[in-house]
């Protein structure tokens, strides 16, 4: 076993790198040493990705020296920053699907047989790297012939681990690794890491979970727009310490819970079933209530919120939305008074071309023009109260969503449904990569929402979320959905985290 030496492994010294007037990094700091994780955590737009893409050779620093192993580090591309022992694992995963596992390890790096400008692949050699790079990571189950897109996600991010051991990774950065992975397969990839810490490895591991950063890293640094603002030994500091240096300010109070008064039932499923999933849903859900819906991924949760909202089709049951009964499309549903915030985002909750206004204002286009026409300046002048209630960090209205960090595009989903005016919200993980600070904000939301005020009626939230502590914080009832069938809806002072687990694995 290696322990976390004295001398660096990787030093960022210095780093500015600037976007036209944005400073993007304003003279950050980070050291590495050999076999031990260090977990890079600030809120989004921090400017953690940029730091990690001038590491990985995306990006060229305008200011600041970087070494590797004590010599000048100055990748010009990210072939360049591979080729010198920096590997970066990206939270969208950039596997080749239709290949093996093997050409996806070697991709880029295929052994050749001799004479190599006959340009033939050397297979026996290809396999037998990939085999010692599975095991390494101690999944030699692993085929090295097996299609990688027909692999689990959690093994075909195994696989491009696999594919930095074998270019003799020195430094592995790791973006938001577990973003997509159920609790089992998290746990595993954790004894993965460890292992390959002892090895002597050095890792950068960047999450918005601070439960995973004080279980897996040794340190952390902490950037705060653009710049380091703190550093320090994972086991010696407490979760508010590292709060406070990502906002800059105390969080108290992260789940604000206050008195709901649930009124009339606004949505009941009946028995819903869809083609594939869910199988059997059942469940009533107040107006002026927050419900919970847990389980593992793949039990069927998203399934059943797009089957409520039309974007699936209904095999049998029913789905009564206040005065309404039946299937609908999605364009009826926002009619009826429902929205829906996707958990993912990107392909399918926002128009990542279009601008702020446009994304917001897309479902309800009333009022911003004369004789039906959209006026680019109504549009905008609508979505500024929004962009101010969500804090929502832009240049202005009319920036493209693509822009924005990945907590300000959530915001933005969040904020259309603001625009309509929904009665009805149904949120498919909606703080899935959003950093703690706007999680605060998200859960803050919610929870005005289900109250009302004097001039609106409390509205019902439906939320599916795999944070076990986010639905204990914000949610009056929670259901479970297991393998497609959802459980009774109990109130949320009867439940704990191991209480769900074992409710949605089964094993009660």
């Amino acid at each position: 076993m290696i322990q976390p030496t004295d001398t660096n492994l990787l030093s960022m010294r210095d780093v500015s790198k600037r976007f036209g007037p944005t400073v993007a990094l304003d003279s950050v700091d980070l050291t590495l040493k050999q076999g031990e994780i260090l977990a890079l955590i600030g809120e989004n737009g921090a400017g953690k990705s940029t730091l990690m893409k001038v590491l990985s050779g995306a990006h060229q620093p305008d200011t600041g020296q970087m070494q590797l192993a004590g010599q000048p580090y100055t990748p010009r591309n990210p072939m360049d920053a591979r080729q010198a022992g920096v590997s970066m694992i990206y939270q969208e995963l950039s596997i080749a699907p239709d290949l093996t596992v093997m050409e996806n390890i070697m991709l880029g790096v295929e052994p050749m047989r001799s004479p190599a400008c006959l340009g033939l692949i050397d297979w026996s050699t290809m396999r037998r790297v990939a085999k010692d790079a599975l095991m390494q990571i101690g999944h030699p189950k692993i085929s090295p012939k097996a299609r990688a897109g027909d692999l689990p996600i959690a093994q075909q991010q195994l696989v491009e681990i696999a594919r930095s051991i074998a270019l003799g990774c020195k430094v592995l950065v790791l973006d938001e690794p577990t973003s997509s992975l159920a609790k089992q397969d998290i746990d595993k990839l954790f004894v993965m890491l460890d292992q390959l810490r002892q090895q002597g490895l050095g890792m950068i591991y960047i999450s918005h979970f601070l439960e995973e950063v004080r279980q897996i890293s040794d340190r952390f640094t902490v950037l705060r727009d653009g710049a380091s603002v703190g550093e320090g030994v994972t086991a010696k500091s407490d979760n508010a310490q590292i709060i406070r240096m990502m906002v800059g300010r105390d969080v108290s109070d992260l789940y604000p819970r206050s008195t709901h008064s649930a009124g009339d039932v606004l949505l009941e499923l009946d028995a819903l079933a869809g083609n594939t999933q869910p199988i059997r849903a059942s469940l009533k859900l107040h107006r002026g209530e927050v419900l919970g819906i847990a389980g593992l991924v793949g039990a069927g949760r998203t399934q059943m919120l797009r089957a409520i909202f039309g974007l699936d089709a209904i095999k049998s049951g029913l789905v009564r939305l206040a005065t309404y009964s039946g299937h609908a499309t999605p364009a009826k549903r926002w009619t009826q008074g429902a929205g829906m915030v996707s958990e993912d985002r990107k392909t399918e909750g926002l128009a990542l071309g279009l601008s702020i206004a446009d994304n917001t204002t897309l479902s309800n286009l009333k009022h911003l023009g004369p004789m039906g026409l959209v006026l680019p300046s109504r549009q905008q002048q609508a979505t500024l109260p929004w962009i101010e209630k969500l804090k929502l960090k832009c240049e202005s209205p009319a920036q493209p969503v693509e822009a924005l960090s990945g907590g300000n595009q959530q915001k933005v989903a969040i904020a259309r449904l603001l625009h309509h005016d929904v009665d009805l919200l149904l949120l498919d993980e909606p703080t899935r990569g959003v950093d703690i600070g706007s999680k605060a904000q998200i859960y803050q939301l919610i929870d005005e929402l289900a109250l009302g005020d004097g001039s609106r009626k409390p509205r019902a939230i439906l939320l599916v979320s795999s944070y076990l502590p986010e639905l204990l914080g914000v949610c009056d009832r929670i259901a479970v959905m297991r393998r497609g069938v959802l459980g009774e809806a109990r109130d949320v002072s009867q439940w704990t985290e191991h209480e769900l687990m074992m409710e949605a694995t089964g094993q009660v």
